[in-house]
């Protein structure tokens, strides 16, 4: 029992590196990017906007507009040496108070409305990348690229394609998963966040989740593309989960331990790179090379939605 826990355990560390190994083939990212000049346009405008405009206006809150405030509204009771000591506290207090207004009035009239801005614009960038990069490996030209990726997809594309009805019936099936997929999500992402409350080994949960978030956001675009069914999607992602575990472990590492505005800044701008790099991944091809050298048939699957979907 031992060994073929220890066994098991072993073989879903290997799946994991391997979804780490295809998170971080940024080279790929390079190579679509030089492929594809729209593509280029859509990432570049995403490190310009999440990058140099909202962490360069953190940056500039930070070192600049605190430390001016600071300075014309001092926090230190030297500065009022001839002054009696309730003096020093009325003032102190008059100056924390004007602080904290300004700082926030800087906020609501600057930070959270680009917040905005930046999430709905953001999202919608993240689809036109999605989209020219599937363009780039699924090329009109046949190629050796789109072979590939036809073979890639072939296993995962067989049953949904197979199943699924044409004309109207199958646009309402697509409306009815894509609706059912939100719902879906919206409310794993109720379980992630509520995760983050649990004491001890609640950040170790949440950690996990969000790379499983993570991860299925990044490959959704493709198979989005690809037309991959809803069922069909997350039977894959459940029976391969080490897989995805550490495919979007990248992304929450470089997040985690920020404070909330620069996680959203910083994985505003990595983000379209994990698109990317989900979009060239070969992902049957990689996840069956992995299993074929496991002796005990690799990882049994693991119903990372089942909470979701049965409130869903």
């Amino acid at each position: 029992m031992a060994s073929s826990l220890a066994m098991h355990a072993k073989e879903a560390g290997i799946l994991w590196l391997a979804g780490f190994k295809e998170a971080c083939s940024l080279h790929r990212v390079v190579i679509l990017c030089i492929r594809s000049r729209p593509l280029l346009i859509r990432t570049g405008q995403c490190f310009l906007l999440n990058g140099l405009i909202f962490l360069g206006s953190l940056f500039i809150l930070k070192s600049v507009v605190i430390p001016i405030l600071l300075w014309i509204l001092p926090d230190q009771t030297e500065q009022f040496a001839a002054e009696p000591l309730y003096c020093h506290k009325a003032a102190l207090a008059l100056y924390s108070f004007l602080r904290f207004i300004l700082i926030e009035l800087f906020y609501i009239f600057w930070f959270y409305p680009l917040y905005i801005f930046s999430f709905v614009l953001s999202t919608l960038w993240y689809n036109d990348i999605a989209k020219h990069a599937y363009e780039v490996l699924t090329g009109k030209r046949p190629s050796t690229a789109q072979a590939s990726r036809e073979n890639d997809l072939t296993g995962l594309q067989t049953t949904s394609n197979a199943l699924m009805p044409g004309g109207f019936d199958s646009v309402c099936i697509g409306i009815g998963e894509q609706v059912y997929s939100i719902l879906l999500l919206t409310l794993f992402f109720i379980e992630v966040f509520a995760t983050g409350f649990i004491p001890y080994f609640g950040k170790a949960i949440n950690f996990l989740l969000l790379s499983w978030m993570y991860a299925y956001y990044c490959f959704e675009y493709k198979w989005n593309h690809s037309k991959v069914s809803l069922n069909r999607r997350l039977d894959f992602f459940e029976s391969n989960w080490p897989f995805f575990a550490g495919f979007g472990s990248p992304c929450v590492l470089a997040i985690f331990f920020f404070s909330p505005l620069v996680s959203y800044g910083v994985m505003a701008i990595l983000y379209p790179l994990f698109v990317l790099t989900a979009a060239g991944t070969h992902l049957e091809q990689v996840v069956n090379s992995v299993r074929r050298s496991f002796r005990g048939g690799g990882p049994k699957k693991l119903q990372v939605f089942y909470a979701a979907n049965k409130i869903a």
